[in-house]
């Protein structure tokens, strides 16, 4: 009786490069959420706070500091201790709004409702996305137009202040971030992205708006004043 032998495809090499990068970018996802944590506990203890405008400045120059200096790196370790810096000063920067959700008498209980609604956005669609392996692609280039839109949007909002308009924008952002999830984990699995420095950079980000988002709405709608 002749042993059976195994055959080995470009094809099936191809599925176990794409569940490795996966498996490693939910990993390192996870591991991000440590030094997140960390910032936004030291951001709260110092009340740590910036004038919008300033803010902003600051925020967009950090950020694509490490953006620059994360795709330089990716493929080393100094690219994931730069992503875990770059989620620490992203903790940071989260720490301003976890403080306004906390003079609410109902801060914490938002805060949670806003992590537990994000998951479940976040596991939901990375299951379609991985279960179905339907390539969504398609959907980048109104994705990222909207992206354009909202931002420009919101950097007006910093000098009209209207509320109405900073809840919508917030609506419209929970929408452009939940279909970057499915956008961000498809291009994993169906190949697009192959380093998990970057995937979990792209996913983290996804992640981060949405929290922000929807605690922003849930404060509007559900905040009890002390």
């Amino acid at each position: 009786m002749q042993p059976q032998s195994v055959v080995f495809s470009p094809t099936s090499g191809a599925v176990l490069e794409r569940n490795r990068v996966l498996r490693n970018t939910y990993l390192m996802l996870a591991l991000t959420m440590l030094p997140t944590a960390l910032g936004a506990w030291l951001g709260m203890s110092m009340h740590f706070a910036m004038k919008p405008m300033w803010g902003v400045l600051l925020f967009l120059g950090v950020s694509f500091g490490f953006f620059f200096a994360i795709e330089k790196t990716k493929n080393s370790s100094l690219g994931v201790v730069l992503l875990l810096a770059f989620t620490g000063f992203m903790g940071l920067w989260l720490s301003q709004i976890l403080q306004v959700a906390m003079r609410f008498s109902n801060g914490a209980q938002l805060i949670g409702m806003a992590g537990v609604g994000t998951a479940a956005i976040f596991f939901t669609l990375a299951g379609i996305a991985t279960v179905t392996k339907k390539d969504f692609s398609f959907i980048g280039k109104f994705l990222f137009i909207g992206l354009v839109l909202l931002f420009l949007a919101s950097l007006a909002n910093i000098f009209f202040q209207i509320p109405a308009m900073s809840l919508a924008l917030s609506a419209i952002a929970v929408l452009i971030f939940s279909g970057y999830i499915l956008y961000d984990v498809s291009d994993i699995v169906n190949g697009g992205e192959t380093n998990y420095v970057s995937a979990t950079l792209r996913i983290y980000l996804d992640i981060y708006n949405l929290f922000v988002n929807l605690l922003n709405l849930l404060m509007a709608f559900s905040g009890e004043r002390k």
